[in-house]
């Protein structure tokens, strides 16, 4: 009994070992990582909208010229207007007649606004038409003066766009088959005058060129024959004198036609 007694009591003296315990529960916890930042995702490119573009406002008339319409250009001749369209030129915008001459495959742009300055018109009436093919049956009138010269005066009126300017060209420059031939500068101005001519002849009369040229070699057939007579003194003729001497050396310079009486 002693003994057990010594035992209890040593076991209720003895201290208890808790404290590891203890310290394991109140240790701090380790601190928690700091979250992450968030990363939002790059946002997309955002598609810039489709450019929609004005509908081009369908010009018809302008200055008095419609499309479709047949006009005449003085440096190029009888040409059909397309269409009127707007176009943008150094930052500026600019209203043009487009306009096509089919027989030289050329298409011109024209300003509207200097349609004036340029001398575009409308086709002749056929009163005018009439009054050029009866300025082809008249006598011939060249004056005396070198041919340089006159050559410069020819080219000015087939440029006029003036349909009897042209007329009184192709009536100067005409020879018939019994006249002597024509040089080669006078040729090429005989026949830009004739072309001139019969393409307008053709349009207003709505006949062919081939056709409008016929015309225009009757009415010449009908002229009297140069040479035949001689004007009175101080008119503006010379049948055949005045330019023989060439003048001015160039060997352009020819006599309108010397045919004997």
């Amino acid at each position: 009994m002693p003994e057990k007694t010594a035992k209890t009591a040593a076991k209720a003296t003895a201290p208890k070992t808790v404290a590891p315990k203890v310290a394991a529960k109140t240790a701090p916890k380790a601190a928690a990582p700091a979250p992450k930042a968030a990363v939002k995702p790059a946002a997309k490119p955002v598609a810039a909208a489709p450019r929609v573009e004005e509908p081009k406002k369908v010009v018809t008339q302008r200055q008095g010229f419609k499309a479709n319409e047949f006009v005449v250009y003085p440096a190029h001749g009888v040409g059909q207007i397309l269409a009127i369209e707007e176009q943008e030129i150094a930052g500026a915008k600019l209203e043009l007649f487009v306009i096509s001459f089919m027989k030289d495959k050329m298409t011109l742009r024209v300003p509207t606004a200097k349609v004036a300055n340029v001398g575009m018109r409308k086709l002749s009436e056929p009163a005018l038409v009439k009054k050029a093919l009866e300025t082809l049956k008249g006598r011939a009138r060249v004056k005396r003066t070198m041919w340089s010269r006159r050559a410069q005066e020819y080219e000015a009126k087939i440029n006029s766009g003036d349909i009897v300017a042209i007329a009184e060209v192709v009536r100067d420059l005409y020879r018939s088959e019994s006249q002597p031939e024509q040089s080669y500068s006078e040729r090429q101005l005989y026949e830009a005058a004739l072309d001139r001519l019969s393409r307008e002849i053709a349009v207003v009369q709505h006949s062919t060129e081939t056709e409008a040229v016929k015309e225009i070699e009757s009415q010449l057939a009908k002229s009297p024959r140069r040479g035949a007579a001689k004007s009175e003194a101080g008119a503006d003729e010379a049948d055949g004198e005045g330019d023989a001497d060439d003048l001015d050396g160039d060997s352009d310079d020819t006599t309108v036609a010397d045919e004997a009486a």
